[in-house]
Formats: structure tokens, C-alpha cells, sequence
């Protein structure tokens, strides 16, 4: 895969950020060459502010033009260079799932997970009830992992990429537990992923 030249390409970014991870996955998938700006969140950039003043990553620059959202950017980056055809083109079923699956993602899962992340903030309820609503999402995830090694194909796609970070943040707030759920599939799927060179590379610090 060629490397896509983009003269003053800026990415802000955080690394531990979900949705600037996901950013990272697709941008370096395409091969599009740029420079990566780690964001203090404490002490945001001037320049990051002055192009999105909203203030939050991933914040990409590129062609004189200032994309703010991490799915948006993934989709810009998919449209350089898809090698491996994470958007499923020519499949207008999976194409469908793979919208319906990150707008679960984004909407209700990432709730959950923030409670059970942050589950001193919401005493409302114990961890133990945001965690059960978030494995709804889990559970789906593995029914679709035990028909394939990818969620919607034999190889990892927009969805697979696009809730990557979600799954894992999740899997981390109590690895133990997480280790000893009943979710075989999605365990093999996200050690897998989280082993792999592309995620490797967007993790180091030299990476982003």
C-alpha cells in the first residue's frame, strides 16, 4: 500500500482516547502520511482551538479542511485508501450493519460504559448494573464473532475498527471479570486485534 502524501496533514490526538484511537486506526490503514500533535487536555493547544473550538480529539487538518468528528475522519480516510475494504463495498447488507452497529456503539454503549467506568460518579446504582447493561452490546458482539472471525466478514471492517477502543476500555475497567465472562469469541477477537501491528503501531508513542 502506498503511503498518500498530505502536505500539512495535522492530527490532535490523545492517545488513550477512544475515538482518537479509532482516528489513528484508519488514517495509518491508509497509509495517509501526517503529523500527529499529542494533546494535553489540561492545556489544549492554541492552534487545535483555533481550528475546532469545541476542544475535544480528534481534531484532523488536512487539504484546508477541518474535520472535528472521529467516525467522519475515518470515513475520509477510507475514501484515500481502502485496501483490505474495511467499508464492505458491494455489500449493501453488511454496509447497513456496519452503521447500525457503530450508532449502538456510540449511543448507547458508550453511556454504559462511562457509568461503569465511572460508576462512583452515578451512585444511583451499583457497577455491577452498568456493567450488565453494557454487556448487551458484549453479547451481540460475540453471537456475531462466533459466526466468523471479524464482526460482518473474514476480515476486520469499519465496525470491527470503529468500536475496537470502546470494547477495550470497557474490558479494562475490571480485567479479571472480563477475563472470566462468557464471551469467548469477543476475548479471542479483541486480544487478537489489540495484538495486531496496526494497533501496535497507532499505540506507540512514536505512532500516536
Amino acid at each position: 500500500m502506498s503511503t498518500l502524501q498530505t502536505p500539512g496533514a495535522t492530527l490532535y490526538s490523545f492517545r488513550r482516547c477512544p475515538y482518537a484511537m479509532r482516528a489513528r486506526l484508519a488514517l495509518r490503514y491508509a497509509g495517509v502520511a501526517l503529523e500527529i500533535i499529542e494533546v494535553s487536555l489540561k492545556a489544549k493547544p492554541a492552534q487545535m482551538l483555533a481550528l475546532s473550538p469545541k476542544g475535544t480529539v480528534p481534531v484532523l487538518s488536512v487539504d484546508g479542511r477541518v474535520i472535528e468528528e472521529s467516525l467522519e475522519i475515518m470515513h475520509w480516510a477510507l475514501e484515500q485508501q481502502d485496501p483490505e475494504n474495511w467499508r464492505l463495498d458491494g455489500d449493501p447488507k453488511a454496509q447497513a450493519q456496519i452503521t447500525a452497529l457503530i450508532a449502538e456503539n456510540d449511543q448507547q454503549f458508550k453511556l454504559h460504559l462511562n457509568r461503569y467506568k465511572y460508576a462512583e460518579r452515578y451512585p444511583e446504582a451499583p457497577m455491577e448494573h452498568y456493567r450488565a447493561q453494557g454487556e448487551v452490546f458484549l453479547a451481540r458482539l460475540d453471537g456475531l464473532l462466533q459466526e466468523r472471525r471479524y464482526l460482518l466478514a473474514e476480515h476486520p471492517s469499519l465496525a470491527d475498527m470503529a468500536v475496537l477502543p470502546f470494547v477495550r476500555q470497557f474490558a479494562h475497567v475490571d480485567r479479571e471479570w472480563f477475563g472470566k465472562a462468557p464471551y469467548p469469541a469477543l476475548q479471542g477477537w479483541l486480544r487478537g486485534l489489540l495484538e495486531g501491528e496496526l494497533f501496535l503501531a497507532v499505540m506507540s508513542k512514536a505512532g500516536g
